[in-house]
C-alpha cells in the first residue's frame, strides 16, 4: 500500500472527489493499481494505492498533484511550496498558509503583517483581505523565508511569480471572484443557469474546488455572486471590485 497526500483539498460540498477520481482513471486507468479516496487533516486529500503497480502509481501522482511537506523538518528555507490561505481575518498580525505540515504537530505558515505592509502598503490586514477578495483555501505560492524548528515557526513570503500574478488581477480594471468549495464545471452550470456566462471574460481552475472568474469590464461582481450564489451554497466567494 502506498499513501500520497497531495495538494489538493476537498471540502464545501465534496464534488472534488469524483473530479480527482476521473482525473486519475485517466493516468492510471492501464496500470495495475486501485485507489481510494480521502480527506485526513484539514481537508487535504489522500491518495492510498494498492496493488502490483502501486509504487509506479504514487510517483505518478505525485509528479500530477504535488505532495505536502508532512513534516517540520522536511520544510527548507528559500524553498518554495503551495499552500492555502486559512482562517483569514482571525488574527490582526498576518494571514496564514497552510502547506500541510502535519508533524510533530499540525503547523500554518505566516505571511507576517510586516511583510503584507511592505508589499502592499499601509492597511490593516483585513481590509487587504477584503479588498484582494482573499478567501480560506484559496491557493498561493509561497517561498519560505524563516523556519524555526525550536519554536516551530515557520514565516513565508509570495513568490514573484504569485505576487505578479496578485498586482494583476489588482490592476487591470476587471471585477474578479474567487469561488472555492466547489470544482470549476458546478460554477460554469450556476453562470448558464442565470444566464451569466456571456458576462464572464475568462474562467480560471486555480485549484480542484477553486475557481477565478475574470468578468467583462463594466460587469461587477456583486450583482454576479447575488445570482449564481444561491445556487451554490456550499461554495464560499470572494471578489475584487473595481465598481463604484
Amino acid at each position: 500500500m502506498q499513501e500520497v497526500v497531495i495538494l489538493e483539498k476537498v471540502y464545501g460540498d465534496r464534488s472534488g472527489f469524483l473530479k480527482l477520481d476521473k482525473k486519475l482513471k485517466s493516468f492510471l486507468g492501464d496500470l495495475e493499481v486501485e485507489w481510494k479516496l480521502s480527506a485526513v487533516k484539514k481537508q487535504w486529500v489522500k491518495v492510498s494505492l494498492n496493488g502490483e503497480d502501486e509504487e509506479i502509481s504514487a510517483n505518478l501522482v505525485r509528479e500530477e498533484f504535488g505532495e505536502v511537506p508532512y513534516r517540520l523538518s522536511a520544510v527548507k528555507e528559500s524553498e518554495v511550496y503551495r499552500g492555502r490561505f486559512i482562517d483569514l481575518g482571525k488574527v490582526g498580525y498576518g494571514a496564514y498558509v497552510d502547506m500541510g505540515i502535519f508533524s510533530p504537530k499540525p503547523k500554518d505558515a505566516l505571511l507576517s503583517l510586516y511583510y503584507l505592509k511592505e508589499t502592499f502598503g499601509e492597511m490593516p490586514v483585513r481590509e487587504m483581505i477584503r479588498k484582494f477578495g482573499w478567501v480560506d483555501n484559496l491557493p498561493v505560492e509561497v517561498v519560505v523565508t524563516t523556519v524555526e524548528f525550536g519554536a516551530r515557526e515557520v514565516e513565508v513570503a509570495f513568490t514573484d511569480a504569485q505576487l505578479k500574478r496578485i498586482k494583476s488581477w489588482l490592476s487591470d480594471g476587471h471585477d474578479k471572484l474567487f469561488v472555492t468549495g466547489t470544482i470549476s464545471e458546478n460554477v460554469e452550470k450556476a453562470l448558464i443557469t442565470t444566464g451569466h456566462g456571456r458576462d464572464v471574460k475568462r474562467i480560471e481552475e486555480l485549484g480542484l474546488m477553486e475557481t477565478l472568474l475574470i468578468l467583462k469590464k463594466g460587469t461587477q461582481a456583486p450583482g454576479i455572486i447575488k445570482e449564481i450564489g444561491p445556487h451554490l451554497r456550499r461554495a464560499v466567494i470572494g471578489a475584487i471590485k473595481f465598481g463604484v
